[in-house]
């Protein structure tokens, strides 16, 4: 006997345009459909088509497309009348739409959530901005570290976004909570280390701890082999994942630095090599976890590490793309381009596969400033489902 419609799970139902079943493309079947068009590698292009092909990209039967997350503060908080004490800003998590080309506000998180503890400038802290650190693993964002009015870290807990049910939720308790610290993730396990709680502890500074994503029978912050030495307690760190190790210098910006290695497979540390050090001139992001990029803040370049011969290889670049770069602050590495927060307050995409690299802004929303920028599956939007 032929199964009726209403009996088809959602992913073979055809569509219903004006109390008639349309297919999303005529004489195949939805579920066949469904799979042709998720191999179009550009869903801005199935959006243009129509409207069915639009509410397919953010259904659940479509896989998600990557968009662009980022962590702003309000740019139009600080007073105008000199002497004045500095606002805080408030804090918006935003997501940009490759499709639509606009930004859209995540959910609020909870009340129960400390998202408003969290500060970014102090009135001690006349020209510093507080750092707030965030990391994405295993298509999700998470609020590892920040500092609360009294400078002391001001969450406990890791704040936890899934885009793909749009919610935010409560991760397990860190065991030494803190700020300034080195965060980063590998190969689906988020890492803490250094930093200092609501004082400084040499404990703390040589603590890791990591949060193991893959092990759903056991989410819980594991304490790992200490830092040999406390030189990555000074301020926040990006920790970056690179073919199972964890890199991290001990000062950002273009100073002198020294840097350390923790393999994350034999639970042990190591020096980073000198010629590896020099090319932390800036913010450093891992393509997949396997190419290094830096950029370096002052003169605007790109970088690529090349682990046989040792030695950073500036990539080529568009012409007037290095004076876009200069200040850059993060960057993240995702699918042959970059992502750079410039101190400017821009966000530069970087397409480090074509040659020479090309060069483009995003548009930020007006009156804010950007913090940093991460690549996540697209929001779910059941309004356009």
């Amino acid at each position: 006997m032929a199964t009726s419609a209403a009996e088809l799970p959602p992913a073979k139902r055809r569509r219903i345009d004006g109390g008639k079943e349309v297919a999303l493309i005529e004489g195949l079947p939805d579920h066949i459909s469904e799979i042709c068009l998720s191999l179009v590698h550009r869903p801005s292009l199935l959006s243009a088509v129509c409207t069915r092909w639009r509410r397919l990209l953010y259904s659940p039967e479509f896989p998600p497309f990557p968009s662009l997350y980022a962590l702003f503060v309000d740019s139009n908080s600080d007073p105008a009348a000199p002497g004045q004490s500095r606002v805080n800003p408030a804090i918006r998590f935003m997501c940009f739409d490759p499709v639509s080309s606009k930004w859209d506000p995540l959910p609020p998180p909870p009340p129960d959530l400390p998202l408003h503890r969290i500060l970014y400038r102090h009135p001690s802290f006349i020209s510093f901005n507080l750092p707030i650190q965030c990391v994405s693993a295993a298509g999700k964002l998470f609020l590892i570290a920040g500092s609360n009015r009294e400078l002391s870290p001001a969450i406990s807990h890791p704040l936890i976004f899934d885009p793909i049910s749009s919610t935010w939720t409560s991760g397990p308790p860190i065991g030494s909570p803190r700020r300034w610290c080195a965060t980063g993730a590998c190969g689906g396990v988020i890492y803490v280390s250094s930093g200092m709680g609501s004082q400084f502890s040499t404990t703390v500074a040589k603590s890791i701890e990591k949060l193991d994503l893959t092990n759903r029978n056991r989410i819980q912050w594991e304490k790992l082999r200490e830092m040999r030495d406390l030189r990555f307690s000074r301020e926040a760190i990006d920790a970056v994942g690179w073919r199972r190790k964890l890199l991290m210098v001990n000062v950002k910006g273009d100073a002198i630095k020294e840097g350390a290695i923790y393999d994350v497979v034999m639970d042990d540390w190591e020096s980073m090599p000198e010629e590896m050090v020099v090319g932390w001139r800036g913010p450093v992001a891992a393509m997949e976890e396997e190419t290094l990029y830096s950029v370096d803040e002052r003169r605007g370049t790109v970088r690529k590490y090349d682990e046989e011969k040792r030695e950073w290889r500036e990539v080529v670049v568009v012409e007037g793309g290095e004076e876009m770069l200069k200040g850059a602050q993060q960057v993240t590495a995702v699918a042959g381009k970059l992502c750079v927060v410039t101190v400017e307050g821009r966000i530069v995409v970087v397409d480090v596969v074509a040659e020479p690299a090309k060069f483009w802004t995003v548009e930020i929303p007006q009156g804010l400033e950007p913090v940093s920028v991460h690549v996540l599956p697209r929001m779910s939007r059941p309004d356009v489902c």
